[in-house]
C-alpha cells in the first residue's frame, strides 16, 4: 500500500526513466488503490501524445498507457510505430485480445516471445487467446508444455481451470483449480470471476456477490465481473450500485453495448413499483417447480411414463391434470397415487397451474427421433446463458430445452429484468441447435 502511495504515476508516464513490466504493475496498483489516479493517467497520456519529439521508446510507453486507458485501436497504431521490441509486441497482443482479435493476439504473443519477453507470460496469453477463439484443445497443449514455477502461479491455474471448463471437464476439478489460484493470489480477477460464475450458476448469490466484488478491485477491472455484479445488484433492487458497475465500464469503454443498455435499463428501473415480498414468493415457488422429478424415488413405471411424456420437473407435473397422466399408456391408478403423494410433500397438486399451460405443452415424443428427444431433454444450463437470462429461466420454471421452446418471445419478455438483449441471446442459442421459440 505504501508503495502505491509513493509512486508518481504522472512522472512514470512523462519522464524518460526506466519503463517496463514493473512500472506497468505500479500504475495498475496505484489506480486500483485510488481510482482518481485514472484521471491523472488520462491527462498525462494526453500531454505525452501532444509531444512532437516522439522516439520509438516513448511510443512504447504511450502505447502501453493507451492500452491501460482502454483505447486499444489507437494503442495498436502507436505500438506498431514503436521499437519493435518485446514489450511493444506483448502489449500489441493484449490489445488485439481485448478487441477479440484472437488470431492476431497469438501472432503478437509469438513475436513478443521471440523478441525476449517472458516466455511463460506469452504462453499463458496464447492459451487464453486460443481458448477464446474456440480451440480449448490447442490451449491445453500450450499449458501442458509449461513446467516449473509457472505451474504454481495464479494465472496458470486460472487459465487451466477455464480451459478444462471449456473442454467440458470435471466441474470439481475446475473449481479446485480456481480455488488454488485464489490461494496463490486472493485478488486474481480471472480466478475470482470463474469461482463467482460457478456460484452464480448454482444460485449461491451471496458468495458470487463477494467474489465479483473482489474481482473488480483490480485495474483494469474485469468487465465480465462488472456486468454480472451489476445484474446481481439489480436482482436485489440495489439499482444505484448496479448503475455504478455499468458506469465504471463506460468510463473506460464508452461504446460498450451491453453496459450502455444495462445502464439505461437500471436508470429506468428506479421509478418502477416493485412488490418485493410477492417477488420473493414467486422466486421460491419457481425454485420448487424447477426441481427435477428424478430427485424423487419413483417406481420404474412412473419414471418411464413421465419421461415419455416429456415431464421433467414438478412444474411440468403441476401443469398436467389427472386425465393427462392416465391417458398415457401403462400409467394407472397406482402411479397416479404415487405422483400425488410426491407433490403433496412439496405443497403442490396436479392441475394447480394447468391454466398456465401453453398450447401443445405436452410434447409427443413418439413422433421424435431419439436424437431429437435427447436434445429437448437437455438441461437449460447447457445453453450457458448470461446471468440475467438464467434468472428468467428460474423464475419461469424453465428447466429443459423442451420447457423453453414451449414459450413465446412475449412470454419471456414478461419476466422481470428480461429485455430484448436477453431475448436475442436466447434466440441465438436456440438457433445454433436448430430450435426456435414457440410461434417463430
Amino acid at each position: 500500500m505504501t508503495q502505491a502511495v509513493e509512486f508518481d504515476l504522472k512522472q512514470s508516464v512523462l519522464m524518460n526513466d526506466a519503463f517496463g513490466p514493473r512500472e506497468v504493475r505500479q500504475m495498475q496498483e496505484a489506480i486500483a488503490n485510488d481510482f482518481s489516479q485514472y484521471a491523472q493517467l488520462r491527462d498525462a497520456v494526453g500531454e505525452l501524445q501532444g509531444r512532437e519529439d516522439q522516439t520509438p521508446a516513448s511510443q512504447v510507453r504511450l502505447g502501453v498507457c493507451l492500452y491501460l486507458l482502454g483505447r486499444y485501436y489507437r494503442a495498436i497504431e502507436v505500438l506498431a510505430q514503436a521499437d519493435g521490441g518485446a514489450m511493444a509486441g506483448y502489449y500489441r497482443a493484449k490489445c488485439h485480445f481485448a478487441r477479440q482479435e484472437y488470431a492476431e493476439a497469438v501472432e503478437h504473443y509469438n513475436a513478443a516471445e521471440r523478441a525476449g519477453y517472458n516466455s511463460d507470460e506469452c504462453a499463458l496469453g496464447k492459451a487464453d487467446a486460443l481458448r477464446c477463439n474456440g480451440d480449448p484443445a490447442a490451449a491445453l497443449k500450450v499449458l501442458d508444455a509449461l513446467s516449473g514455477a509457472v505451474e504454481q502461479t495464479a494465472e496458470y491455474l486460472a487459465q487451466r481451470a477455464a480451459t478444462v471448463s471449456a473442454l467440458g471437464g470435471n466441474k470439481k476439478e475446475v473449481v479446485a483449480l480456481y480455488e488454488r489460484a485464489v490461494e496463490v493470489d486472493r485478488n486474481h480477477p480471472g480466478a475470482l470471476f470463474g469461482l463467482a460464475l460457478e456460484n452464480d450458476r448454482h444460485g449461491n448469490d451471496d458468495a458470487a456477490l463477494e467474489l465479483y466484488n473482489r474481482a473488480v478491485g483490480r485495474f483494469p477491472a474485469h468487465v465480465g465481473s462488472l456486468i454480472n455484479l451489476g445484474l446481481l445488484y439489480e436482482d436485489r433492487e440495489q439499482y444505484d450500485k448496479a448503475a455504478q458497475c455499468y458506469r465504471r465500464i463506460l468510463d473506460v469503454f464508452p461504446d460498450h453495448p451491453r453496459a450502455q443498455l444495462f445502464f439505461k435499463d437500471t436508470e429506468a428501473s428506479h421509478g418502477q413499483y416493485y412488490d418485493e415480498d410477492a417477488q420473493k414468493k414467486r422466486d421460491r415457488m419457481g425454485q420448487v417447480l424447477n426441481i427435477p422429478v428424478t430427485d424423487f424415488e419413483l417406481s420404474v413405471r412412473s419414471r418411464n411414463c413421465l419421461q415419455k411424456m416429456g415431464i421433467m420437473t414438478l412444474g411440468d407435473l403441476c401443469r398436467c391434470t389427472e386425465s393427462d397422466l392416465l391417458a398415457s399408456k401403462n400409467f394407472g391408478e397406482t402411479s397416479l397415487v404415487e405422483i400425488k403423494e410426491m407433490l403433496t410433500t412439496k405443497g403442490l397438486m396436479l392441475g394447480q397451474f394447468v391454466h398456465d399451460r401453453m398450447p401443445a405443452d405436452m410434447i409427443e415424443t413418439d413422433s421424435l427421433s431419439p436424437d431429437e428427444q435427447a436434445l429437448l431433454n437437455r438441461p437449460i444450463s447447457e445453453l450457458n446463458l448470461s446471468v440475467r437470462a438464467r434468472k428468467c429461466m428460474t423464475r419461469l420454471a424453465i428447466n429443459t430445452l423442451a420447457d423453453l421452446v414451449r414459450r413465446t418471445g412475449d412470454d419471456l419478455l414478461e419476466c422481470k429484468n428480461f429485455g430484448v438483449t436477453s431475448l436475442n441471446e436466447v434466440r441465438e442459442k436456440l438457433t445454433a441447435l436448430g430450435l426456435k421459440l414457440r410461434g417463430e
